[in-house]
C-alpha cells in the first residue's frame, strides 16, 4: 500500500473523529439543557409543594372552624383510597389471568 492509501485513511479516520466530536457536543448540550430543565422543575415543586402546604393549613383551619373533624375525615378518605387501590388491583389480577372476560 502506497503512501497515497494511508492518506485516504488517515482522512478518513480524521472526518470520524471530527463528526464523533460533532455528536459529543450535541450530546453535552442536550446534557446541560436536562440539567437546567431539572433545577428549573425542582424549583417548581418546592414551590408548589410550599404553596400546597399553605392551602392545607387554611383549609384546616376553616374546617376546623366549621366543627369538621379534619383528622377524622382524612382517616375516612385513606380508608376509601386504600380499597379503591385493592379493587384496581384485584380487577387488574382478574384481567391479567384472563379469568375476567
Amino acid at each position: 500500500m502506497g503512501l497515497g492509501g494511508t492518506a485516504k485513511k488517515i482522512q478518513k479516520v480524521a472526518d470520524r473523529a471530527e463528526q464523533l466530536y460533532s455528536k459529543l457536543n450535541d450530546v453535552y448540550d442536550q446534557v446541560q439543557q436536562l440539567r437546567e430543565s431539572l433545577e428549573e422543575t425542582s424549583e417548581r415543586v418546592e414551590q408548589l409543594e410550599v404553596e400546597n402546604a399553605k392551602q392545607q393549613a387554611l383549609v384546616e383551619a376553616l374546617a376546623r372552624e366549621q366543627g369538621v373533624d379534619v383528622d377524622e375525615v382524612l382517616a375516612d378518605l385513606d380508608a376509601e383510597t386504600a380499597e379503591a387501590a385493592d379493587a384496581g388491583a384485584e380487577s387488574e389480577a382478574t384481567t391479567a389471568d384472563g379469568s375476567g372476560e
